[in-house]
């Protein structure tokens, strides 16, 4: 059961459809009082091929812990499943106990998470609509604070604050208090909520975000069609949730978190689009990039270590979102990574990144290694961002993944200690001397260090992994290639 739904679905089957789960809201929440004119909202719930009582308690979940004066519909969108227990057995089942409150969205194939939310918001009617994956649980007054909020301001995209469902267990995990952000890669997480936020002293208060994790938001929906969806051409899932949040916040409106309105969601361990969703997060990502991110896109080519130039993924045409950012009036990615995500580190300094292979030896790369050993080493070329080294205007020669954000510790910079003849890796503000971290580098030439003079070689040592090794020593004339370059010339 594991294998088939990345849950304990066993278990799930011995459960209570009608459980509740425990209240986590902040206290200050259960004392706040609401207008009674509040709109009604469609809750759109997408499925691929889940444990059947996972689904039902979602919908039994949401019927039970939101008043009916409020709740207009709930829209199920199955994209595709070829389970026959989500088939004519679970319809009769919901047309029997919510007769008339759900509808059922059947996809006759596989259109992948983002386009299956776009045919619930078609079918809705509800003045307010939220998405939800169909492996949550709702908490007691989870829907009064998004609807207050919305009806005070139609741009604001509400977040339920999320808590965790563990998979085997099915116990419920407070999370603390989060907003949601993402690196380079436009791959998101948890970060700290803004320091305004912290200060305040306000745990029911709105925490405002640069993004959102994706798997639940309320929005207007017409306002939620006046500012363009979700970009249908997405596919399956990954970049959608980041691309809403830059888009938003840049066309004049905001995102928020709501610790008051909370949802419990099982972090699944296999999920039905896992075969190809790095190839669509990285595709994803590129579209986002080249419509919102203006010269900041480099940077997302960068922490997916592929050239801009001839990247080889085809993200399809983007004129239709570039005119629509055009009509919307929208601001530059700088006034948003300015604004509202100031967190996120700027790597303008970069001259060159990419793969970095040694002329004396074909098909090896410069690579981090073991991250514990903080030793550069050689390994078979294969362009994940182990792989990603960046050099700067000022001579460093930095290798690993991208430290986008300041949640994340920095890439670490190649050294020259002089302590020994293998090259390491160090925290770049911890070395003992600028020199040691500095390097002068061409194309198709030698990498040397400005402090000892020695250049990065490679070795031919039987005793080593491949038989190479990286070693500081005497020029021989050996000479580099990087894969992309900015701009050419010795710095």
């Amino acid at each position: 059961m594991y294998e088939d739904y990345g849950y304990n679905a066993r278990l799930s089957d011995r459960i209570s459809l009608d459980r509740s789960i425990p209240d986590y809201r902040p206290r200050k929440c259960r004392q706040l009082t609401y207008v009674s004119k509040l709109p009604q909202i469609a809750v759109v719930f997408i499925f691929v091929n889940e444990a059947l009582s996972v689904i039902l308690r979602s919908v039994h979940s949401v019927v039970n812990h939101t008043p009916p004066h409020l709740l207009k519909e709930i829209i199920l969108v199955d994209d595709n499943s070829d389970s026959v227990d989500l088939g004519v057995g679970m319809e009769r089942y919901l047309g029997h106990r919510y007769p008339g409150l759900v509808k059922i969205v059947r996809n006759h194939k596989r259109e992948g998470l983002i386009r299956a939310r776009l045919q619930g918001w078609r079918v809705s009617s509800a003045p307010v609509i939220g998405f939800f994956d169909a492996h949550v649980e709702f908490n007691v007054g989870w829907v009064q604070p998004v609807l207050s909020r919305i009806s005070e301001d139609r741009s604001r995209i509400v977040l339920p604050a999320i808590d965790n469902i563990k998979y085997n267990t099915f116990e419920v995990q407070q999370y603390a208090s989060a907003a949601h952000g993402y690196n380079w890669g436009l791959w998101c997480m948890y970060i700290l909520p803004p320091h305004a936020w912290l200060q305040q002293d306000d745990q029911a208060a709105p925490i405002r975000t640069p993004a959102m994790i994706g798997c639940s938001f309320v929005v207007d929906r017409e306002y939620f069609g006046e500012i363009g969806l979700l970009d249908p051409g997405m596919e399956v899932y990954g970049g959608e949730n980041i691309e809403l949040g830059m888009r938003v916040w840049q066309c004049g409106g905001s995102m928020e978190v709501l610790p008051c309105s909370r949802v419990a969601h099982i972090e699944r361990t296999k999920k039905p689009y896992n075969n190809d969703i790095d190839y669509y997060a990285k595709r994803n990502a590129l579209r986002a990039a080249e419509v919102w991110m203006d010269e900041f896109k480099s940077h997302v080519y960068m922490a997916w270590n592929i050239p801009i130039n001839n990247p080889g993924v085809d993200f399809g045409n983007v004129s239709e979102r570039v005119a629509l950012r055009k009509r919307l009036n929208c601001r530059s990615f700088q006034w948003y990574r300015d604004n509202v995500y100031p967190e996120m580190r700027m790597y303008n300094n970069t001259l060159t990144y990419g793969e970095v292979r040694n002329s004396k030896v074909s098909g090896y790369c410069l690579d981090q290694g073991q991250e514990e050993d903080d030793m550069a080493i050689l390994y078979p070329c294969h362009g994940m961002t182990s792989q990603l080294v960046r050099y700067t205007t000022e001579g460093l020669l930095q290798l690993g993944p991208l430290g986008s954000t300041r949640f994340l510790p920095d890439t670490k910079c190649v050294v020259d200690d002089g302590k020994g003849r293998s090259p390491r890796l160090r925290k770049c503000e911890e070395v003992d001397r600028p020199g040691q971290r500095l390097w002068d580098f061409t194309q198709n030439g030698p990498i040397v260090n400005r402090d000892s003079g020695r250049c990065l070689e490679v070795e031919m040592v039987k005793d080593a992994n491949f038989d190479l090794r990286l070693s500081l020593q005497r020029c021989s004339g050996q000479k580099w290639l990087i894969r992309n370059w900015f701009k050419q010339g010795k710095h």
